[in-house]
This record gives structure tokens, sequence and C-alpha cells, in this order.
């Protein structure tokens, strides 16, 4: 396919007219689709409902009683699911909640308040930075948004954050206390972080002695085309002699019901003994009904991955139509440029610069609603106005064929007439 950037006025302007007319034909469909969040489908969400019958044992090995009051950290039979599945020590884990998202707010809330190992709390500073890898994933901007975190964005490359900027950075700003990382099928690049990377985020030099990294590996066991291992930065960190540098976070949210999932937080045996002494005041300790009915369900680890490859077979049709139409529709245009992810939860495309806005409009305009334009990066400002985030597990196949067919007219129109223009 010919190049629209080498295209005669002439023949953009055929080209416009005819992007325009397809435009027209698709909006009197009028589509009713969202494809705004990352959420699984029914179909997906239906294959943990065995959960749901009728519990007929209320205990651990144990004998405790999970209905009543107490275990602060989690049930035992939840941390070792956990453990065997990261491969994490039992004792280095707490157990929370639906929503890891509430574990990495209290994280950050706790910095602020209480501080650690010593360090003065974030809240007395006069500044608190974030390296904020991007695109990345907007709730964690979000988080630092709302304590008036300052955010700077960091390049992603084909392995990672760009770590000579993430060295260079930290090294000399003292300020800078913490980076955000989705470290497998990153959100929403499906960037997988690569060994090298892992080990210079663990043993890099930080000008803040309190440095921490967030460690969000929410698709950690979610591959849709190809299982990538991924180096654990908790190792890395043990290895470098900077231990206490990881908070790592993962969740159920996405493998059985968002709604009602199990989180976790997991770090050095310093960090979660000072972690729980907060916590204490906060909890008496989260949902262990719901622990032992994810345990009672998946039996083990490996319960858990066989259940995954049953959602990865749901999932791949719908990335596969996603890939199938921008390959076939805008490959060799120059209008758009995309990722092909091995797992996760989403593809992201860059349109062509000056767009992004355009075509999330447009789109709207037609019934179909797009993540918004800059929503991957800090302040929602896309210094290029170029990166969307596609998120294709909610719509069925039928309604992922129409919805993608419209985004692809949305980025030539949106494209063409910037070109007719320019």
């Amino acid at each position: 396919m010919t190049e629209f950037a080498e295209m005669s006025k002439e023949e953009l302007e055929q080209a416009k007219e005819a992007a325009d007319k397809d435009y027209e034909e698709l909006k009197s469909r009028n589509l009713s689709l969202d494809m705004s969040r990352g959420k699984p489908a029914p179909s997906q969400i239906d294959h943990a409902n065995g959960m749901l019958k009728e519990m007929t044992d209320y205990h651990t090995k144990a004998g405790m009683d999970v209905r009543n009051y107490g275990v602060l950290d989690g049930i035992p039979e939840m941390k070792e699911l956990f453990s065997e599945l990261l491969d994490i020590p039992a004792g280095q884990l707490i157990v929370g909640g639906n929503a890891s998202l509430n574990l990495m707010f209290d994280a950050v809330m706790r910095l602020f308040v209480f501080g650690t190992m010593g360090e003065k709390p974030w809240g007395q500073l006069d500044k608190v930075k974030f390296l904020c890898p991007s695109p990345g994933y907007d709730r964690h901007f979000t988080i630092c948004e709302i304590l008036d975190i300052e955010m700077i964005p960091v390049a992603m490359t084909k392995e990672g954050p760009d770590m000579d900027m993430v060295e260079e950075l930290v090294g000399s700003d003292a300020s800078i206390k913490g980076i955000w990382c989705v470290p497998k099928y990153s959100n929403p690049q499906g960037i997988c972080y690569s060994d090298e990377t892992v080990d210079r985020l663990a043993s890099m030099k930080t000008a803040a002695k309190d440095f921490k990294i967030f460690w969000d590996n929410a698709y950690g066991v979610h591959p849709v085309f190809e299982d990538v291992k991924v180096k654990n930065i908790i190792d890395a960190c043990e290895e470098a002699g900077t231990k206490n540098r990881p908070y790592y976070f993962f969740s159920t949210s996405k493998i059985t019901f968002p709604g009602a999932g199990v989180s976790l937080i997991a770090s050095s045996d310093e960090n979660i003994n000072e972690i729980k002494k907060v916590m204490g005041a906060q909890t008496i300790g989260y949902d262990k009904v719901n622990q032992l009915r994810h345990v009672q369900f998946f039996k083990n680890a490996e319960g858990l991955r066989a259940h995954m490859q049953v959602l990865a077979e749901c999932m791949r049709p719908k990335f596969e139509t996603v890939l199938k139409y921008l390959n076939k529709e805008l490959a060799g245009t120059g209008l758009a440029v995309w990722e092909e992810p091995k797992g996760g939860y989403f593809v992201s495309v860059d349109v062509y610069p000056g767009c992004a806005e355009e075509v999330v409009r447009l789109a709207k305009e037609a019934g179909v609603v797009l993540t918004g334009a800059g929503a991957t990066y800090p302040y929602r400002k896309d210094p290029k106005d170029s990166n969307l985030r596609i998120a294709p597990t909610y719509p069925t196949v039928e309604e992922l064929e129409q919805a993608m067919e419209l985004f692809c007219v949305c980025v030539k129109k949106a494209a063409l007439h910037k070109l007719v223009r320019e």
C-alpha cells in the first residue's frame, strides 16, 4: 500500500473523499459499543462461576473458621497458592481484597504519612516526584495526581523503560521517590521487561535512600499468544543488595471476578513487617471467605494456570481480529504503527501525529467509545497526540469486527484531513 505522505495533493483529496464516504456509511449503522476500558467479557467471567457454588467447608487446613475475625495477612492456603504461582516466599506477601489498586494507593499513602525505614515521611517534603514510563496505566497516574506527586514521563523501549534516562534521573534527584512498572505485557503496549532492564532497576544508584519500585504485575499470568518469562524483581533486588526497594502487586481481578478477586502486596521481610504495623490499625483482615473460595476452586497454582489457558483461548480471537484489521487497513499507509502483544489486555496504536483526539471524537460520534486520547500519559498530555489504547476483551468478535472497521476509517479520515490541510 502506498504511503499517504508520498501522495500528490490530488491523490490525497481523492483518498480523503473516499474515507469521508466510508465514515458516513459506518456512522449510519448506529453502532453502540464501549471499548474504553480493559474489562473481562461476561463469557470470560463465566468460567469462574463454579466458585460461586455453595461452600460446604469454611475452615482452613489448620481448622480456622474463615467466617470469623482474624488473620491480617491472609490465610496460609491463599499465600501458598500465590507463592507457588509467582515464586515469592509466602512470608513475604500479604493477601488483600479485590483490588491491587487499593494496595498501591495505601502503599503510597503510608510513605506519605509514616515514611519508611526511618526516612522522613513524603508528606513532609517540599516535592515528591515519580517516574512514569509512558504510554502507561492511567490509574497509576491518577494516584500521583491526586497526591500532587510530580510525574516525569519516561519513554518505553522494546525492553521496558529507557534505562539510560531512568538511571540518569534517579541518580541525580533525591526528590524522585519511585517508578511505576507494569513489567509483563505492559499496559498498553504489551512490552515485556528484559532481564537486563530488571537487573538495572534493581542495581541502579538512587539519590533517594527511600526510592521505591512499584511493580504492578497485573498481567503476570495473562498470555494470549505466548507466555513470556520476566525476571523476578524481588530476587533481582535481593541479589543487588536493594531488597527493600520493590513493592510487588498482583491480583486475580482479571482471572476470576473483577469485583470479587484477591490481591497481594509482596516485598522484603522488613517492608512487610513495616506494612503490617500500619495495616493492623486499618483492618483486622481482608475477606478470608473469598480467599478460601479461590483456593477451593483452583486448588493450586497449576489449577490457576490451566484456567488462564482457557481464558487465553477466549481472548485470542479478539486480539487476532484487532490485528487483522490493523494489518489489512493501515499497514504500509504511514498513518499508524502498533505493537503486536504476546499477552495482556490491550493493543497500543500510534496514529498520525496530531490525530488521536480527533480519532476518538469521530469514533464516538459514530457510536464507538474508545479510551480517551492522552489517557496513557501523565496529566493526559500526549506530546504527539498520537497514542490510542484499544481494549478488545469485552466486546464479542462480531462487535469488534464493526468497531475495528470504524476505527481504521476514523484513523484514515483524521489523518487525511490533516495531510490535505498541510
